[in-house]
């Protein structure tokens, strides 16, 4: 098999995994996705990214701080106000047909997990799954130092994707989450980030369950004739 092929493979197997299995990750695989993911271009080469890697004690104890914050705003609303995202991560309107995709995202996952509109308290738990890593044995959290600007984000961008494609060709599965990022002020103390830093999304990391339903969902994508004009 050739380079592109096994690059092309990659490509086209990552997905968002939303169910793991218990099978531990090694150090050394970590470390070989992530200096593989240092390879990743940033404008003048500022390497932007600070990863930090929660397994065992330190990523279940973040598990039950904001898995507790997470009940605590569905008990009580007003709570919600108390957690803020560091940075705008969606738009504050949405419009078509950004909003119709991420509706049909929602509906398709909640659809082959049987919860229907109704179901407040499984939306609840199943939106829950996120802050416990989806049961991966690995969580990874980012962080950008504040000085820098938005292009750094573009740069973040290209150096999480390496890091999906690079799991792909260890085996492993990823999900990345800005879920994470409303819970910032529990995260950033609990991995002892500083104050200069931001957090910029968390992503779960192991070997995806392929026994569980959630993982037959395959989200669709756009044609490459609509989102592309050509110019002569």
């Amino acid at each position: 098999m050739s380079i592109a092929s096994t690059v092309e493979q990659a490509i086209d197997t990552r997905m968002s995994a939303r169910a793991f299995t218990q099978q531990a990750v090694s150090k050394e695989v970590i470390e070989a996705i992530l200096a593989m993911a240092a390879r990743s271009p940033s404008g003048t080469n500022t390497q932007p990214w600070k990863v930090y890697v929660l397994q065992g004690a330190s990523r279940d104890s973040l598990v039950t701080k904001v898995c507790a914050a997470h009940d605590e705003i569905r008990a009580n609303p007003d709570k919600a106000a108390d957690y803020r995202e560091p940075y705008d991560y969606y738009p504050e309107k949405w419009v078509s047909p950004f909003i119709d995709r991420r509706r049909e995202n929602g509906w398709s996952l909640y659809g082959l997990l049987g919860i229907g509109k109704a179901d407040k308290d499984k939306m609840h738990l199943q939106h829950q799954r996120n802050y416990k890593f989806f049961d991966a044995p690995v969580g990874l959290m980012f962080t950008l130092d504040r000085v820098m600007g938005r292009g750094s984000l573009v740069d973040y961008g290209m150096f999480l994707q390496t890091i999906m494609l690079a799991a792909r060709a260890k085996g492993l599965h990823t999900c990345p989450q800005a879920a994470w990022n409303g819970f910032a002020k529990i995260i950033m103390p609990h991995i002892g980030a500083g104050d200069n830093e931001l957090l910029v999304c968390g992503m779960a990391l192991g070997y995806a369950d392929d026994t569980d339903i959630v993982n037959t969902l395959r989200t669709p994508r756009e044609s490459v004739e609509s989102f592309t004009h050509w110019l002569a």
